[in-house]
């Protein structure tokens, strides 16, 4: 147990929530980012995860949403690669490595829905009209699948009777994983309204 105490301990010292910096961010471009970020549930984290975009994205509500879901994306990976890493360990326990496989299975669904909410908002850029809806409606679609089965993954160490460091550092994991997303749903939903009726500043 010592040995997978430290293990977990190292993995948590050298973990790194995904960020990826953006070009230089006037105080417009800031503020932009700020406004945005209060329609969401985790206003003080959506601002930290997407001020070095600000430079990149400057007032264009279709960059802020594809940023928020690269940024969910990239934590995602991230996560499901450091489960991946716990469900190796010796000396995990039967229940915990029942309950680790079922989320890397979910992780991977999360990711594959939020590479796809992507590839959506991509094609949005090349279309118009009905098409545009199209797109966006999956975009919408998909985010909120990928939060889901983050949540599946986070509630499979939701019994009381599971305790330890396996428990802990993936709890821990997905709750970030799951509000970084959650921000991500809501700007894309903020996208599609905003669109919708034809609003283009904050």
């Amino acid at each position: 147990m010592e040995r997978l105490g430290f293990y977990l301990l190292v993995l948590v010292a050298t973990l790194q929530y995904t960020t990826v910096s953006g070009g230089a961010a006037s105080p417009t471009a800031l503020d932009f980012i700020r406004a945005s970020c209060k329609t969401t549930r985790h206003a003080s984290l959506c601002v930290r995860c997407l001020s070095s975009y600000a430079g990149s994205i400057q007032r264009n509500d279709h960059l802020l949403a594809k940023a928020a879901i690269s940024v969910s994306l990239s934590n995602a990976k991230s996560a499901s690669v450091f489960i991946s890493k716990l469900g190796r360990v010796s000396g995990i326990k039967p229940r915990e490595s029942r309950a680790v496989k079922d989320c890397i299975s979910t992780m991977t669904n999360s990711v594959s829905s939020l590479s796809q909410s992507v590839q959506e908002l991509e094609k949005m850029a090349r279309t118009k009209g009905q098409d545009f809806e199209w797109h966006m409606s999956n975009a919408e679609t998909w985010v909120g699948s990928a939060l889901t089965n983050q949540n599946i993954c986070a509630r499979g160490f939701g019994d009381s009777s599971m305790k330890g460091h396996v428990k802990d550092a993936i709890t821990k994991r997905m709750l970030y994983v799951s509000q970084v997303t959650s921000n991500a749903l809501a700007l894309v939903n903020r996208f599609a309204v905003r669109h919708r009726k034809g609003i283009h500043k904050p």
